[in-house]
């Protein structure tokens, strides 16, 4: 059973060498596909995460692997907001930038698991369309892009994904699994259903199921890739997928350490108009002087600037005139010194964020299928 498990991979590599000591025909296979350097290539790609493990290990794989595949993945749950939608797309963007090939797993079966729409599977997919709608509106670059629906993939290579699945299921024990119960949006202390117990281990499979190299998802995602680490160690296994996490966007209000779906001034969604952006960013908190701890500095910074390239802001001359800020470390000793002023900090991110959202509007407002998708899914209930 573990040599099947391990055979899902590619063969394993020996401890990666740091970048000077890469042969020129491997640093000339690292930028065959993207006309960048090595260097250039493993910065892009590790500025998505907000941790990742392993460095060396990512550095190996981008000198020896012209197209890694890099796993991310989503369950439909409800309306889309703006950290999945757009930090996704910008995530992504820069993954195919830098030469991978980008698996996006439409978890349709796992959210039936987690009893995500009350179970029902055909409300799970009509999200799951609406959702794959707003990233082709937003930006997403899909030329190395595939989005694969777990319960087609899974039923089709049944006889391939459940030996993984099982034989994970075999060397953990149930207290290992449950602590992985995060990656659900559940606590361990949830009474928990047998089928949201089984889904770490299918989770886990997921990865050699998909051949990844790279598993790009965020830090409310990273135990169960550990997990993954841990049974390569177990199997005997020396390639181990890579773990990148990135930054979790907090919700808009006060204390809201992750944007809440059922809580409509928490979060943007993707095809909010522009009245109900300005009256979130509004309403949502930002103390003056205080940056840590600020959700709108934190869309700032993990949105606007890797979108623009800078934040634009517009005020009276009396408040400091226009100005433009070219790094996060500039606005925030701004904005610490008092220099720069919520009242004029927040219509210039509405703005901005505006800007990002008008053509997944306009893309839902001009074509009939997306509009009577979200009018479906505007409709559904979401449940915990």
């Amino acid at each position: 059973m573990a040599e099947d498990a391990a055979s899902v991979h590619t063969p394993a590599v020996e401890d990666p060498p740091s970048v000077q000591s890469l042969s020129l025909s491997s640093q000339s296979l690292a930028s065959a596909s993207s006309g960048l350097t090595l260097e250039e290539r493993f910065r892009m790609i590790r500025s998505i995460g907000e941790e990742c493990i392993q460095e060396d290990e990512l550095m190996r794989l981008l000198a020896t692997k012209a197209e890694p595949f890099c796993y991310d993945g989503f369950e439909p749950s409800g309306r889309m907001h703006i950290a999945q939608g757009v930090m996704k797309a910008i995530n992504v963007n820069k993954l195919t930038t830098a030469g991978c090939k980008v698996k996006i797993w439409v978890a349709d079966w796992f959210a039936q698991l987690n009893n995500k729409m009350g179970g029902d599977l055909k409300k799970i997919q009509n999200i799951g369309r609406y959702m794959i709608e707003i990233w082709k509106a937003v930006g997403m670059n899909l030329d190395k892009v595939e989005f694969l629906w777990s319960s087609e993939e899974i039923n089709s290579r049944a006889s391939e994904y459940w030996p993984i699945v099982m034989d994970i299921a075999r060397r953990n024990n149930l207290a290992r699994i449950t602590r992985c119960c995060q990656i659900m949006g559940r606590s361990d202390q949830d009474e928990l259903t047998a089928a949201q117990i089984f889904y770490p281990c299918m989770q886990c499979a997921d990865i050699f199921f998909l051949k990844a190299d790279i598993c790009q998802l965020g830090m409310d995602q990273r135990k169960v890739n550990v997990l993954a680490r841990e049974y390569c160690d177990d199997i005997k296994r020396k390639k181990k997928p890579i773990i990148l996490s990135h930054h979790m966007l907090p919700g808009l209000l006060q204390g809201q350490e992750k944007m809440s779906k059922s809580d409509p001034l928490s979060a943007i969604y993707m095809e909010d108009e522009e009245a109900d952006v300005n009256l979130k960013i509004k309403k949502a908190y930002c103390p003056p002087a205080v940056a840590k701890g600020n959700p709108c500095l934190e869309y700032i910074q993990y949105i606007i600037f890797p979108w623009f390239g800078k934040f634009e802001v517009e005020r009276s001359d009396k408040n400091g005139g226009n100005k433009s800020f070219a790094s996060m470390e500039e606005l925030i000793a701004d904005y610490e010194g008092q220099l720069l002023h919520p009242g004029d900090l927040k219509p210039a991110l509405s703005k901005a964020i505006n800007q990002i959202l008008q053509p997944v509007r306009d893309h839902f407002k001009s074509d009939k299928e997306a509009r009577d998708l979200l009018k479906i899914v505007k409709g559904y209930r979401v449940t915990r």
